[in-house]
C-alpha cells in the first residue's frame, strides 16, 4: 500500500504480562484504558488500510464521496449547464473526488494516531459497555471537525492532481462557486467517511476479538 507504514502509524501500550482475564470488573482501569486505545488503534489502521488503496474510497460502501450538490450531485437541475449533467462528466467528477479523498486520508492518519495516543478515556468500562462505534464516538468527540481543517490542504491537492482537466471545466461553467467551494465541501465529506469507516471497524473488533490475535483485546471484549 503506498504511503502508509503501518508500523509508524501508532504503537500504543508496550509489551507485558496480560494475566487471565475474568471480566471488566476485575480489570485495573489501566487496563480497561490501554484496551479502548487498542481498540482505536487497529480499528483506524484497517480503516485506513482500505481506504488509502488506490479507489479505496470509491470501491467503499460506506466511505465513497459524493460529488459536491452544487456541482450535480443529488439535484443535478440546480446545474444550468447540460455538460456537466452529463454521465461522462459526472462519472469523471465521481472518481475525481474520491481520489483526493485518499490525499486527504494520507493527511489524517498520523492526526488520528496523535489524538488516540493523547485522548483522555474518563471512563474507559463504560466505552468497553458501549455501542459498535462507542469509541470511535469518543474520538469523534475530541477531534470533531478540527480534523476537515487539518486535511483540506491534502484533499485540494488530489482534486489538483488526478484530473485537473475536469475541475477547470466545473469552474469555466459555473460561475457562483470556486475552487475553495469544491474542497471544502469534498473535505467535510471524507472526514466523515473516516470516522465511519473506523466505525465499521471497531464493530468487526467487537463483533470477532479473536481475530485480532490481541490477547488483551480478546479477555476484554471476548466478555462484553
Amino acid at each position: 500500500m503506498k504511503n502508509f507504514d503501518r508500523r509508524k502509524f501508532l504503537a500504543v501500550g508496550t509489551a507485558g504480562t496480560v494475566l487471565a482475564l475474568t471480566g471488566c470488573a476485575s480489570l485495573p482501569s489501566l487496563s480497561l484504558t490501554e484496551a479502548v486505545r487498542r481498540l482505536l488503534t487497529l480499528s483506524s489502521q484497517n480503516a485506513f488500510a482500505e481506504l488509502m488503496q488506490p479507489n479505496g474510497f470509491f470501491d467503499s460502501q460506506i466511505a465513497r464521496i459524493s460529488v459536491p450538490e452544487r456541482l450535480g450531485g443529488t439535484r443535478v437541475t440546480n446545474i444550468a449547464t447540460a455538460l456537466l449533467r452529463s454521465k461522462p462528466i459526472q462519472k469523471r467528477l465521481l472518481k475525481q473526488v474520491n481520489r483526493a479523498a485518499e490525499k486527504g486520508a494520507e493527511l489524517a492518519a498520523p492526526i488520528i494516531a496523535d489524538t488516540i495516543r493523547g485522548m483522555s478515556i474518563a471512563d474507559a468500562a463504560t466505552i468497553i459497555k458501549g455501542g459498535d462505534r462507542a469509541a470511535t464516538d469518543l474520538l469523534q468527540s475530541q477531534l470533531g471537525a478540527s480534523l476537515a481543517t487539518q486535511i483540506l490542504p491534502g484533499v485540494s491537492k488530489g482534486l489538483n492532481l488526478f484530473d485537473n482537466e475536469i475541475i477547470n471545466l466545473v469552474l469555466s461553467q459555473v460561475s457562483d462557486i470556486n475552487f475553495a467551494d469544491i474542497s471544502g465541501d469534498v473535505t467535510d465529506k471524507v472526514s466523515d467517511a473516516i470516522y465511519r469507516s473506523i466505525g465499521e471497524q471497531e464493530a468487526k473488533i467487537r463483533a470477532n476479538p479473536e481475530a485480532t490475535n490481541d490477547p488483551l483485546l480478546i479477555g476484554v471484549f471476548g466478555l462484553t
